[in-house]
């Protein structure tokens, strides 16, 4: 490994940089959106024992509030349990603006390093290039240096593609990852507001 790091030349570090930081984000994000850091059937009932309380324990909901995202979003409504309907569905807009925000977090720049990896790739590549012209002489070009400039270009091309195609595959599956959390969310989140409006 560390000879192919060497024959790729300096410009495989951006591309190595990107791949530690790719792989930090992909590694965060699967623990991040798997559906037990999100939902929780105990964070559920918890929420509708505390709603059919006349005055729900202000420590409770607060530590409800922190279980999950789930919890988050029942919390708001709770607090905003003696409301009106429409109060409490702005509460849970609110909650759910905060929820989106950290289901959706590093997303861009998951999809960023899946953009630019090619062209680091292809910077590489010019560089490549860059060496092979530069060896080139009148009298003869020399073949270890050719061989170089060669080296370099195929495996900078090489590696920007082996970085760009997981972290874009990732990148699309936590988009669609997230926007199916966030749909089942929005329906928890309604299925919860009506409770409150029938103890109402």
């Amino acid at each position: 490994m560390l000879s192919i790091i060497q024959a790729a030349g300096w410009p495989i570090w951006f591309l190595l940089l990107c791949s530690i930081i790719g792989l930090a984000l992909i590694i965060e994000r699967g623990i991040s959106l798997r559906s037990a850091a999100v939902f929780s059937a105990a964070a559920r009932d918890h929420a509708y024992e505390l709603a059919r309380q006349t005055h729900p324990n202000a420590e409770q909901i607060q530590r409800l509030k922190k279980t999950n995202a789930l919890g988050h979003i029942y919390a708001n409504l709770l607090q905003n349990k003696d409301q009106p309907e429409t109060v409490r569905q702005h509460a849970a807009e609110d909650a759910g603006s905060e929820v989106y925000f950290q289901l959706n977090r590093y997303l861009p720049a998951l999809g960023t390093i899946a953009v630019i990896a090619p062209l680091l790739g292809l910077f590489g590549t010019v560089v490549g290039m860059i060496e092979i012209f530069a060896s080139y002489q009148p009298q003869g070009s020399d073949p270890t240096l050719l061989a170089n400039g060669i080296s370099m270009a195929l495996y900078n091309t090489g590696f920007g593609i082996i970085i760009a195609v997981p972290t874009l595959i990732a990148h699309r599956y936590y988009r669609s990852r997230s926007d199916y959390l966030l749909h089942r969310l929005e329906i928890e989140a309604s299925r919860f507001n009506r409770f409150l409006s029938q103890l109402s």
